[in-house]
């Protein structure tokens, strides 16, 4: 038997899947890498069933591959079935049907509500701190430990593969964002150049995980507290941030 015929018949089933995913997507191991935020080398290894993603990139794969595939990679992820139940209220009315999750808009009047396409969103076990603060050391959000999850319209998403929520630490953000809200970012939105004006999460090998405003004055590049009793810390050689992702919008409790 040749060698690629007996990796074949030894190749796990995620990996297969995997790889039929990519194929479907008409994607490089390249192409499909940089939608997951991993390397070429790691969809192979992935796709020839040499090492298994973590849960943090099942989770992403779910939301890349869409219904009905996602179920399969979120429960990769440790996912139980009861858990995203939770979070999609209507999901056993969903399956049984075979339609999308339908949402009941508050005042519609007895209107037919539309049915927007949830995506579910990995709420991280990482805190991003005050300015000043110190948050977590982890700037790699994809490979980041899951709390919970959180279902979200997915035109709120978009790029649902690329997103995730974290909580915040602190109140240099306040009265916009306070101690305890979750904040949901993208990562893949992170140029600096294209993202003056825009609350950011932003790490520091000292500092860790920060949330702020970003704002850039000709060559010079600031993260700037909403609160004005905080102060901002100037983006230079000798303040070595990189900046992770942008926030996309937050939740948290009423008063």
């Amino acid at each position: 038997m040749s060698r690629s015929k007996s990796e074949t018949l030894t190749r796990p089933d995620w990996a297969t899947i995997i790889s039929q995913l990519r194929q479907g997507l008409e994607l490089s191991q390249t192409d499909f890498g940089q939608r997951l935020r991993s390397s070429a080398m790691a969809i192979s290894r992935w796709e020839r069933g040499a090492q298994e993603p973590p849960p943090g990139c099942y989770i992403e794969l779910g939301n890349l591959a869409g219904d009905p595939l996602c179920w399969y990679f979120w429960g990769r992820a440790g996912l139980r079935s009861e858990d995203l139940m939770r979070v999609m209220p209507k999901l056993l009315k969903r399956l049984k049907h075979s339609a999308q999750v339908r949402i009941v808009a508050a005042g519609s009047g007895g209107k037919k509500p539309k049915s927007p396409q949830l995506v579910a969103i990995p709420l991280l076990k990482l805190v991003a701190a005050s300015v000043g603060g110190k948050g977590d050391s982890s700037w790699a959000l994809h490979d980041a430990p899951v709390e919970t999850m959180i279902a979200a319209p997915k035109d709120w998403c978009p790029h649902p593969e690329a997103t995730s929520c974290l909580r915040v630490q602190g109140n240099s953000m306040a009265p916009l964002i306070h101690d305890g809200y979750i904040l949901t970012v993208d990562s893949s939105q992170n140029d600096r150049s294209e993202l003056h004006d825009k609350i950011v999460i932003a790490w520091h090998k000292d500092m860790g995980l920060t949330v702020s405003r970003l704002l850039r004055y000709d060559h010079t590049e600031v993260l700037q507290p909403e609160n004005r009793e905080y102060e901002s810390i100037v983006l230079d050689r000798k303040h070595k941030w990189k900046v992770l992702a942008k926030v996309l919008w937050w939740i948290g409790k009423a008063p």
